[in-house]
């Protein structure tokens, strides 16, 4: 388990927490709606949709999961479900293949081990497969409210290197530097208030620097600024 404060990690030393502390709250009021774009109904829905949203944009994701969570209504019905069916209907995600596998594999141990009822802890979480500690994240605060950590996906792990918040590329240990720098309370929306900025505002490609609310705050400069 990763500690909740920073005293075991240095690299909170070389950053200012009260420039990380502003830089949550000015996104955290610029997004105040922010949440996962993933649309789920129970929990097992979300873990499958998260799942899905490797490599994938969450609007595909929504657009499959629309379909197959009518289809198939229960963990019970994904753990049974002929992998070369799953495959057809998730094709379009990518990588239909493994994500098929993970899902009815994670569907059969849930049904198996856990009387079908999606676990609500980080440990039996990442026990099924196909699931990371993003994954994790993502299940245990949108689907029962509980912060055990941060969610790093792409888009949380560009904003927090341009922000300077971190100096590392690896999502374990970008976690591990964000959680030192923010109270535990603010773990679950910093994930949803940064993957709101960099789908909106500090895309991969072509960052709207002069549209930036925290660019006075930005290690980061875009050649277009200049």
């Amino acid at each position: 388990m990763f500690p909740e404060r920073r005293s075991n990690n240095p690299f909170a030393n070389h950053m200012n927490a009260g420039k990380a502390l502003k830089i949550y709250e000015i996104l955290k009021k610029r997004y105040p709606d922010s949440g996962t774009a993933l649309e789920y109904g129970r929990p097992h829905e979300l873990l499958i949709a998260t799942i899905l949203s490797a490599q994938c944009t969450d609007a595909r994701v929504n657009e499959v999961t629309k379909k197959l969570f009518k289809k198939y209504l229960s963990v019970s019905d994904f753990a049974g479900v002929p992998q070369s069916s799953l495959e057809k209907d998730i094709r379009s995600t990518g990588f239909f293949r493994s994500k098929a596998g993970y899902i009815i594999k994670a569907s059969a141990i849930i049904e198996e081990r856990f009387g079908g009822r999606v676990p609500t802890n980080m440990e039996d979480l990442l026990s099924l497969p196909g699931v990371a500690r993003k994954t994790a994240n993502i299940v245990l605060f949108h689907g029962f409210g509980k912060t055990e950590g941060i969610a790093v996906d792409t888009h949380v792990r560009r904003v927090s290197a341009r922000l300077g918040l971190t100096g590392s590329r690896d999502p374990v240990k970008i976690e591990k530097e964000l959680m030192a720098l923010y109270d535990k309370k603010k773990w679950g929306h910093l994930t949803d208030v940064f993957i709101s900025h960099g789908r909106k505002v500090c895309s991969a490609r072509r960052p709207l620097c002069l549209e930036c609310s925290v660019r006075h705050l930005c290690s980061f400069v875009s050649k277009d600024t200049k």
